[in-house]
């Protein structure tokens, strides 16, 4: 739902730095709105509460910066991120929220966001990092900065084998050691020690994790 401007609130020239603020809670827009308001520099030119009224907003009012909130219904963040990089490439996008996984930071720079803030960043801090993401620079929250860090120091996957993989792909269907054996013509002994490295490459210790896992990363 689109709310623009508050009710009572008159157009006026733009102050400086354009941003509209997108979060699925009345709440915590309104104390968005009110902290960067304060701002002599910036000016909230509109409030949307899904991605897809993002998307459009966005389209329609042209800020310099859109504050998007990660998880929401129907069209996310990440969703919306993603489409505004491609149709309004020179917005830059500024995400804000209480999440800090690997997936979801991932899928966030991913699709083109400039930066990556968790909802608990101090006024002073959220309002340096919207001018900041405005000159194209990358802001990122330190535990959020120190995820991508750690991330890009694991060494790559090693790939599994033809045979590692099928061996897998049989226990994704529930078969037993003995009846992978029979399906594939080798021994219970030769699926075990298949397994075995296998789960040494993804880095687990069970076949159900063993499975999840390669699914994950595509190799299933």
């Amino acid at each position: 739902m689109s709310e623009g401007l508050r009710a009572g609130e008159e157009p006026r020239a733009s102050r400086g730095l354009r941003v509209l603020i997108v979060d699925d809670h009345p709440v915590v827009r309104a104390g968005l709105h009110g902290m960067l308001a304060a701002e002599p520099d910036l000016d909230v030119v509109g409030e949307a509460a899904d991605g897809a009224e993002a998307v459009r907003q966005a389209l329609e009012l042209a800020p310099d910066v859109v504050l998007m909130d990660l998880r929401m219904a129907g069209v996310d963040g990440v969703e919306a991120t993603a489409r505004l990089a491609v149709e309004a490439p020179a917005i830059k996008v500024l995400i804000l929220t209480t999440y800090d996984t690997d997936a979801d930071i991932v899928r966030a720079v991913e699709a083109g966001a400039t930066g990556y803030l968790l909802k608990d960043t101090p006024r002073a801090e959220l309002a340096e990092a919207v001018r900041a993401a405005a000159r194209g620079e990358t802001v990122l929250a330190p535990a959020v900065a120190a995820k991508l860090v750690s991330r890009m120091r694991q060494p790559a996957p090693q790939p599994l084998t033809p045979r590692e993989r099928e061996v897998l792909a049989l226990v994704a269907r529930g078969l037993a050691n003995a009846e992978i054996g029979r399906e594939l013509f080798i021994s219970e002994a030769t699926v075990k020690t298949h397994l075995v490295r296998a789960f040494g490459k993804l880095g687990v210790d069970d076949r159900t994790a063993a499975v999840t896992k390669a699914m994950a990363q595509g190799m299933l």
